[in-house]
């Protein structure tokens, strides 16, 4: 565990002096050091005093599965979390509908998966429940029920008092099968913002050759989350403009980022990488300390 945090320790000194802003992290960007219950056991107590000194202020789950949360149940990652100082506000989990389920429209036994899975965030003290992936459908009909399900978890959520999202990477930009609908405009039209928000990934509709700005713009309000992600350490590659991203989501209602790192270059231990996220953000004129 010690090697893992090798680095980061001149990043945290300099991230004293900056000003504290809420900053939460995608817990699966140190999937390597936390990624699973037996890491999480081992190591979650150092690693998340670690990301609050560096000047995160919360924390996205990744590893959610039967009602607990790195194998722990919601109720003790929430105890884990708040004995660092940090926020347990969002988490990657979803039930995808399987083919015959999608087929004959069917989502009793996925509004089960559900039902847990709305508790333990609950109980976790959440605020945000967010899909992270989805296939692109194949045709019309199987768009309309994939939004049909979307609404009905939403709705779900909404009962429960947790907002519900969807993630996007890059082929929600895709059309859906032959038609000349695009996924991602398709979900905006046909799912309601009450039951659904979006959480863009900011890097991946760059690397679909779209601009973030443009959407965000394009549906004010949708947005309430960010991913705020670059091909490695943020500010690192200059393939992102995240300026003008976090000017337009202020102005389009922007209530929360969170920060994601897929990897390194090599260089150095995923730990620092983190430090330097922080550091850019809190260095950042441009990003306010709440939204």
């Amino acid at each position: 565990m010690a090697g893992s945090l090798t680095g980061c320790r001149q990043a945290q000194s300099t991230a004293e002096a900056l000003p504290d802003k809420d900053i939460a992290l995608q817990l699966y960007s140190i999937r390597e050091v936390i990624g699973d219950s037996a890491k999480y056991a081992d190591s979650h107590e150092e690693v998340f005093g670690q990301l609050r000194d560096m000047g995160y202020s919360a924390v996205e789950a990744a590893n959610y599965g039967g009602g607990r949360f790195y194998g722990v149940s919601p109720e003790q990652f929430k105890t884990d979390c708040e004995a660092a100082g940090l926020e347990a506000l969002s988490s990657h989990a979803t039930r995808a509908l399987s083919d015959e389920e999608l087929a004959a429209h069917d989502f009793t036994e996925a509004m089960k998966w559900w039902d847990e899975a709305i508790a333990a965030h609950k109980a976790a003290g959440m605020t945000y429940l967010v899909t992270p992936w989805g296939n692109v459908p194949k045709t019309l009909e199987e768009a309309q029920t994939l939004c049909d399900y979307h609404n009905a978890i939403g709705a779900k959520c909404n009962e429960a008092g947790l907002r519900y999202g969807y993630h996007t990477h890059s082929h929600e930009f895709k059309n859906i099968g032959d038609t000349d609908r695009m996924w991602i405009e398709y979900m905006m039209e046909n799912i309601a913002p009450e039951n659904m928000f979006w959480q863009m990934d900011v890097y991946w509709a760059v690397m679909a050759g779209k601009s973030p700005v443009e959407y965000i713009k394009k549906y004010p309000g949708r947005f309430a989350l960010l991913h705020i992600k670059d091909q490695y350490e943020l500010g690192q590659s200059g393939m992102v403009n995240f300026e003008p991203i976090f000017k337009a989501a202020a102005d389009a209602g922007l209530e929360n980022f969170v920060v994601e790192q897929e990897g390194t270059d090599g260089s150095h231990a995923i730990m620092e990488g983190m430090a330097m996220n922080a550091d850019y953000l809190r260095r950042a004129d441009f990003v306010k300390a709440e939204y």
